[in-house]
């Protein structure tokens, strides 16, 4: 697999507890009055946090098991918005989630570190995706990691220029 896509993949917990932690905290459960041009879910910040930890466990471990296990297996994709209301993304602890997403991604790295060429090769079907490979897969993820950054990036933008919509 691709060091760089590796390293990222292995970087990313630190990151998003950063990007994270550079929110006020009183801006966390904050939603801006329109989600327009958001690079990820419409999500608040603690709802990024939540999403994260729950699309590795209940979709990548999933995927890539399957992918390794079954033939060519069709992946589904995963309701966002429905988890998050069923799951109370809002009343989460965000050192909990974060707790939670690390030993999970901890899990993916010891799962994607040492596949082998044929491994990487196997292929899937991933719902709005289309077809794909092992290897695909793991550059979606990163891919994915990716978005939930630039969302939260996204976020300050709007919490810094509401304080100064506040101000003048």
């Amino acid at each position: 697999m691709n060091p760089t896509t590796l390293a990222a993949l292995a970087a990313f917990p630190s990151q998003l507890e950063a990007h994270y932690a550079a929110i006020p905290d009183a801006f966390r459960h904050w939603a801006p009055p329109s989600w327009e041009g958001v690079p990820s879910e419409a999500f608040t910040a603690i709802e990024q946090l939540c999403h994260v930890r729950d699309i590795e466990v209940d979709g990548y471990h999933v995927r890539l098991r399957r992918t390794l296990e079954e033939g060519r297996p069709t992946l589904a994709s995963i309701d966002s918005e429905a988890l998050a209301i069923a799951r109370a993304y809002g009343m989460a602890d965000a050192a909990k989630v974060l707790a939670e997403f690390r030993i999970a991604r901890a899990r993916t790295m010891e799962i994607i570190s040492n596949l082998t060429d044929v491994q990487l090769a196997r292929t899937a079907v991933f719902e709005g995706y289309g077809p794909l490979t092992m290897r695909s897969l793991v550059h979606y993820l990163c891919s994915h990691d990716q978005q939930h950054l630039a969302g939260l990036q996204w976020l300050a933008g709007k919490i810094d220029a509401s304080k100064a919509a506040i101000a003048a």
